[in-house]
C-alpha cells in the first residue's frame, strides 16, 4: 500500500454547532459539505469501534484537506475531558500559516488562549519551524505552524543516517 495523501482528519467534539462556529468563524475553515443527519444504523457501532454509536458530522475544507468534526449522541457514557497530549492515541491538528506571530495575534483578538509564545526553531530536524499550541473551545489541542525555511540537504542526510542505523 502507498497512500496518495491524507484525505481527512477527524475530531470528536461534544457540540457540532459550536464546533462549526469556531472552526469556520474563528479559524477560517469552510463548509465542504452540509452537516449530516444523525447516523444510527446498527452497523455503525462495529464499524467505528463504539458500541451503539450514533453520530452526526460535518466536513470542513482547509487548504485542500478536510477536517471532519463528529458529534456522538450515543452512547451516553463518554469521557468529557479531552485526551492529554502524552496519552496513547492523542493527536493534534496543525494548521500551516504564513506568519505564526500574526496568526496568533489575530486569534488572541478572537479570545483564543495560547499555551506559550511562538516557539522559534533554528537548529536540528525542525529548523525553520515557528509553532505554538492552543486549544479549541472543547480543550482539544491545535497548533499553528509556520515553516520559514527548510534545510532539505540536512534533512536528506539525517534520513539516510536513520535508514543506515535502523535497517
Amino acid at each position: 500500500m502507498r497512500p496518495r495523501g491524507i484525505h481527512h482528519v477527524g475530531i470528536t467534539v461534544p457540540d457540532l454547532g459550536l464546533g462549526i462556529e469556531f472552526y469556520t468563524g474563528v479559524l477560517g475553515l469552510e463548509l465542504f459539505d452540509p452537516p449530516s443527519p444523525v447516523f444510527d444504523h446498527p452497523g455503525l457501532g462495529p464499524a467505528v469501534g463504539v458500541p451503539d454509536a450514533a453520530l452526526r458530522q460535518v466536513n470542513l475544507s482547509c487548504g485542500g484537506s478536510i477536517v471532519e468534526l463528529l458529534e456522538y449522541s450515543s452512547p451516553a457514557d463518554r469521557i468529557e475531558e479531552p485526551v492529554r497530549a502524552d496519552q496513547r492515541g492523542a493527536a493534534h491538528l496543525a494548521l500551516q500559516v504564513d506568519d505564526a506571530e500574526a496568526a496568533k495575534t489575530e486569534l488572541e483578538a478572537e479570545g483564543v488562549e495560547f499555551l506559550s509564545p511562538v516557539n522559534v526553531v533554528d537548529e536540528g530536524v525542525l529548523a525553520g519551524w515557528r509553532w505554538v499550541y492552543f486549544r479549541d473551545p472543547f480543550g482539544i489541542l491545535l497548533e499553528l505552524v509556520e515553516v520559514a525555511y527548510r534545510d532539505t540537504e540536512a534533512a536528506a542526510q539525517g534520513i539516510d543516517e536513520y535508514r543506515r542505523t535502523h535497517a
